[in-house]
C-alpha cells in the first residue's frame, strides 16, 4: 500500500514538473542560470546570486541535465523529483522504524497529496528545503541503527551523518533546529564512538560538507558574511507586532498552509483548526515520547524514543523561531513556505491521534477511551479530507498556471523576433526572460520609478549598459509604463514593438536612462 500512494505522489509530482506547474518565475530562473554557467564551467558559486546566505545545492543537481539539454524548467525541476522520492521513502522508514507500520503508510498518503502551496515547497528551485528534509531524516536513522549497534561500519556511518548536517546547514539555515536535535540523538546513541575514530570522521565530514560557507565567508566584504546578510532579511525595520499578531500569522495561517490545508491566498477560518491542534499534538506527542523513555529497556529503545522527541523538539523550535520574527505577523501568505520542514515531523504530529484511534478499535477501551479515539479518528479524516481538498484546489487552477507560463514563453519569442537582445524589465519579468531565451537575452532590472532595481547578476546590468539602444518590457498599465510613455512622450507609440499577455515591449529610438 505504501509503495502504491508512494508511486503516486511521485507520479503525480512528475506530470507536474513536465507540466512546469507551478508556474516558473525569477527567484528560480537565477539557480537555472546559475546551473547554466556551474555547466559551462564558467562559475562555481557557493550562494545564490545577491543572497549571501541561501545555498545553492539545487543548481549543482541540475547543471548536467541543463548543460547537456540547454534551458529547461522541468530538467532544471527534475533532481527536486528525485529528492521528494528519498524522503517519501525516508519518510516512511522512519515512521515505520519509530512508531507503526500502519501509520508509516498513512504518512506516505499524506505527503502524496500536495496543495499548491506543498508542491511549490517541493517542485520549485528555489533552494534549501528539497534537500535538507531528506538529509534530517537519513541523519536520524543513522542515529537509530547507531544505537540499535545494526551497524558494521560506525565510522563510515558517523562520517556520513556529519557530512550530511554539513551540507544542510548550508542549504538552508532555518534547518538548524532539526540539525541540533538529530546531533542529540546521535551523542545518547554512539557517545564512546564520538571520542574515537568515528567522531573524527563525524567532524571531518561536517567539515567537508560546511566548506563552501567557511571558505566564502572568509572573503566576504564587512557586512557581506553570511550571518549578517541572514539577519538583515530576518528583521523588518520599524514593525514590532504584537505576540497575538505574530501567533495568528504563524500558527492559524502558517501551519495550515504549509501542511497544504489552505490554497496559496490564505486560509478560510475552518481551515484555521490544525493551527490551534498542532500545539497540542506536539505536547501529546511529547508525552508520550517521555514515557516511551523512561520505559525503555535497552539502549536501543531510549535511542527510538530520543528520536521521536527529536522530531518534536525541531517542529518546536522551527516553529517557535518562526512565530518570533515579525515576518510571521507582516505576510504570513508569503513566508509559509519557511515552515515546510514541518513535515519532518507529520510522524510525531500524528502518533498522539493515531494512537488514540487504535485503541479504542481494540475493544477493551472504556467508553472515555472509545469516546477520544472516535474523536481522533474523526480529526485524522478531517486532516486527510482537508489535504485532498487543498490538491483538488490547486489542480483546478493548473490551466491558468499552463496559460501563464506560455505567455512568458511567448514573451521570450517576442523579444527575440524584435531583434533585441539587450533590454530593461522589472524583477519578475528578468531573469525568467533571460533564462527562457538562454541568456540570448540580458535583462537589467528597474523598479516602478524606472531606477535601477534588485539585480542579482551585475554581469547582466553591465551588458544592458553598455546597449546603444535597449529595449524596455513592461507590464500595460504599470508605473514604470506611464513613466516611460512620459519620457518617451509623442513618440512612444511607435516604440511598441510587441504586445503579449499583459507585457508591451518597447524600443526606443534613442537609449532611455533616466537615472544617469
Amino acid at each position: 500500500m505504501a509503495l502504491l500512494l508512494g508511486a503516486a505522489g511521485v507520479g503525480y509530482r512528475l506530470v507536474l514538473t513536465l507540466l512546469t506547474v507551478p508556474a516558473s518565475n525569477s527567484d528560480e530562473a537565477t539557480f537555472g542560470l546559475a546551473a547554466l554557467h556551474i555547466a559551462g564551467g564558467h562559475e562555481r558559486p557557493v550562494f545564490l546570486y545577491g543572497q549571501r546566505y541561501m545555498g545553492i545545492l539545487e543548481s549543482y543537481l541540475a547543471a548536467p541535465l541543463v548543460g547537456w539539454a540547454g534551458p529547461s524548467w522541468p530538467l532544471l525541476r527534475l533532481p527536486l523529483v528525485a529528492l521528494y522520492a528519498v524522503f517519501l521513502w525516508l519518510a516512511y522508514r522512519t515512521t515505520r522504524r519509530l512508531l507503526s507500520p500502519w501509520l508509516a503508510v498513512a504518512v506516505v498518503g499524506l505527503l502524496a497529496l500536495g496543495s499548491e502551496r506543498v508542491v511549490r515547497d517541493q517542485l520549485t528551485v528555489v533552494g534549501g528545503r528539497p534537500e535538507v528534509k531528506p538529509a534530517v531524516l537519513a541523519m536520524l536513522l543513522i542515529a537509530v541503527a547507531l544505537g540499535e549497534r545494526r551497524v558494521r561500519h560506525r565510522g563510515l556511518a558517523a562520517g556520513v551523518f556529519g557530512l550530511l548536517a554539513g551540507v544542510a546547514l548550508w542549504s538552508d539555515w532555518l534547518i538548524t533546529p532539526y540539525l541540533l536535535v538529530a546531533g542529540a540523538v546521535l551523542v545518547l546513541a554512539a557517545p564512546r564512538d564520538l571520542i574515537r575514530w568515528p567522531g573524527v570522521l563525524l567532524v571531518a565530514g561536517f567539515a567537508i560538507g560546511i566548506a563552501p560557507v567557511v571558505k566564502d565567508n572568509l572573503v566576504a566584504p564587512p557586512g557581506q558574511d553570511s550571518l549578517s546578510v541572514f539577519r538583515r532579511i530576518s528583521t523588518t525595520a520599524g514593525v514590532a507586532p504584537s505576540v497575538g499578531e505574530r501567533l495568528h500569522g504563524g500558527l492559524l495561517e502558517g501551519v495550515p498552509l504549509a501542511a497544504g490545508l489552505c490554497p496559496m491566498g490564505g486560509c478560510a477560518h475552518w481551515a484555521q483548526w490544525f493551527g490551534v491542534l498542532y500545539p497540542v499534538l506536539l505536547a501529546a506527542a511529547a508525552g508520550l515520547g517521555l514515557v516511551a523513555y523512561r520505559r525503555a529497556a535497552d539502549r536501543a529503545a531510549r535511542v527510538r524514543a530520543a528520536a521521536i522527541l527529536a522530531l518534536v523538539a525541531g517542529a518546536a523550535l522551527t516553529l517557535l523561531a518562526y512565530v518570533r520574527s515579525p515576518l510571521a505577523a507582516t505576510d504570513p501568505l508569503g513566508n509559509a513556505r519557511y515552515l515546510s520542514v514541518l513535515q519532518i515531523s507529520l510522524p510525531a504530529v500524528l502518533w498522539p491521534l493515531w494512537l488514540a484511534a487504535a485503541h479504542a478499535l481494540r475493544g477493551t477501551a472504556g467508553r472515555v477511551a472509545r469516546l477520544g479515539g472516535v474523536t481522533a479518528a474523526v480529526v485524522l479524516a478531517g486532516l486527510t479530507a482537508a489535504t485532498l481538498a487543498g490538491t483538488v484546489a490547486f489542480l483546478a487552477g493548473v490551466p491558468g498556471v499552463r496559460a501563464e507560463e506560455r505567455s512568458a514563453r511567448r514573451l521570450a519569442d517576442a523579444v527575440l523576433r524584435a531583434g533585441l537582445h539587450e533590454v530593461y524589465g522589472d524583477y519578475w519579468t528578468c531573469n525568467r526572460l533571460i533564462f527562457n531565451t538562454g541568456e540570448a537575452v540580458a535583462c537589467g532590472v528597474l523598479d516602478a520609478n524606472l531606477t535601477p532595481g534588485q539585480n542579482r547578476y551585475p554581469a547582466y546590468w553591465r551588458r544592458v549598459g553598455r546597449a546603444v539602444r535597449p529595449g524596455y518590457v513592461v507590464a500595460v498599465g504599470s508605473p514604470a509604463e506611464r513613466g516611460l510613455r512620459r519620457m518617451l512622450g509623442a513618440r512612444a507609440d511607435a516604440a511598441v514593438v510587441a504586445e503579449v499577455g499583459g507585457a508591451r515591449v518597447y524600443h526606443p529610438e534613442h537609449a532611455v536612462r533616466p537615472w544617469r
